[in-house]
This record gives C-alpha cells, structure tokens and sequence, in this order.
C-alpha cells in the first residue's frame, strides 16, 4: 500500500511524525505537508502566488517528505496531481493538535486535506486529538494505524471522507468506537482591537464556545464520553430534502 500524510500543523509538528512513522506498518509512506501552521485554513488553494516544495530528511529512513508553502489542500493536490509518480491508495491527514468535530470541519485544514485526496478520487481518513496540552500523539498514531487497516478492509464509499477523532486518555479508559453523525458548536467571534505604533487599529479574532449541539449519537457526545468517534463526511452538500421540495414547485415565473 502507498499511502500520502498531509496535516495543518506543519511539517515539524508531533502528530504528522508519529502518524507517519505508525502508518509504515501498513506500507511506503510519503509525506506532503504546509512548511508551518496552516490551521483553521479550510479548503482554500494558493492562486496568486508559486508554490515551492523542499525535501526534508528528518523523518528517517524509508520516508519520503516535502515541506510546501501553501494550505493543506495545496499540499495533497500538488502531490497527488505532480510530486508523487506513483498510484496512492490511502490518503491521511492529522495527527491533529486538538479535535475537528461538529461544524468545526468546515473550518480545519486537516479535514480539508482529507477532502482533497477524496476529491482526487482516493480513499481519505482525518485523524483529531482530543487535547491541548500533554498531547500522546504516539498512542493515538498506534490506534489510527489499526482504524486505517480496518477502514481500508471495510472499504471508503467514493465521495466520503472518514473524520475520527480520539480522546486524549490512557489507552485503557478508551471504552470504544462510535460511529457518529457531526454535532454542533457555534462560537461568539470576538474582535480584540489594538492599537500599533503608529495608532491604527489592528484586531485579534478569539472565538469562544457559547452553544453545543451533542446529542447521543454524535461526534461530541462520543468523545466526551470517552469513544473514538468516526464520522463519514459527504462531499456532496446538496440537500436532498430541499432538492426535492423545490423540485416539486411550479418555476413558471417568466
């Protein structure tokens, strides 16, 4: 198996080594990744600037990776579409610092990245950690090598990515897995003003978590209950059920 490692926190963060490191169990591991943090980018691409790709050589030996100067999405287009030559069968994207659940999805570039690869036509998983602080990324690489081996036996439907997110606890307090459906978080958007040296105003966005949305079966109420979620994410947003109301109205306007 070939498999492609892209995340939003960079080529140097913790997550992506231990992830990619893990995955060579499972087969030939190349790493495509942002050169720094790209979190919170979403699914957007580099237009009106050139992309630039470096190898490194810190992730040992039998680990291919390049470092890009651009967005997550940036990063698995370019190896998917020119850097890699070779077929790939898996694309994944983490280990993230912190966790990407709810409608939280639509902002992060690690399940952006995921996107990217499913959008290229391959089968794509996105890897959360539940944590701040005191991150152990090398348990949770071990876990997503075995959620990997059995997604990839199971088989990804076209079109679908698989968003899982692991709590930040000792191996033995995992209690399982739960497949989830996406839950909610809505954040007050606060604008700190500054001022520069000069007196102009600049600003600092800090959002804060006011309302949630985390019924049984969702991704949030799994892992504050101590489960790895898995939550498979359509491509495709259109609404059916609108889709079809509209369908059935009467468009004769002109």
């Amino acid at each position: 198996m070939r498999i492609l490692v892209s995340n939003d926190d960079g080529i140097n963060s913790t997550g992506i080594i231990n992830l990619a490191k893990a995955l060579t169990k499972l087969g030939k591991v190349t790493v495509v990744s942002p050169e720094a943090e790209r979190s919170a980018s979403g699914h957007s691409i580099t237009m009106h600037k050139p992309l630039r790709s470096n190898r490194v050589d810190f992730y040992g030996d039998g680990i291919d990776a390049w470092s890009i100067n651009g967005t997550p999405s940036d990063c698995v287009k370019f190896a998917l579409e020119f850097l890699i030559k070779e077929e790939i069968d898996l694309v994944v994207s983490g280990i993230n610092r912190g966790s990407n659940m709810g409608t939280d999805v639509l902002y992060s570039g690690t399940v952006s990245a995921a996107i990217e690869g499913a959008i290229q036509g391959k089968p794509s998983i996105a890897f959360s950690l539940s944590c701040d602080d005191d991150c152990n990324f090398e348990h949770s690489a071990e876990i997503a090598v075995i959620i990997c081996e059995k997604l990839c036996n199971m088989g990804i439907e076209k079109d679908t990515v698989m968003n899982v997110n692991i709590p930040n606890i000792s191996k033995e307090d995992i209690k399982g897995i739960r497949i989830t459906r996406l839950g909610v978080r809505r954040y007050k958007n606060c604008f700190a003003e500054r001022k520069d040296p000069r007196g102009k105003s600049y600003y600092w966005l800090a959002g804060e978590l006011y309302e949630t949305e985390d019924n049984e079966d969702t991704d949030i109420s799994a892992v504050k209950d101590h489960y790895i979620s898995i939550t498979p994410i359509k491509i495709d947003m259109t609404s059916d059920i609108t889709l079809n109301k509209m369908k059935n109205e009467n468009w004769d306007i002109f």
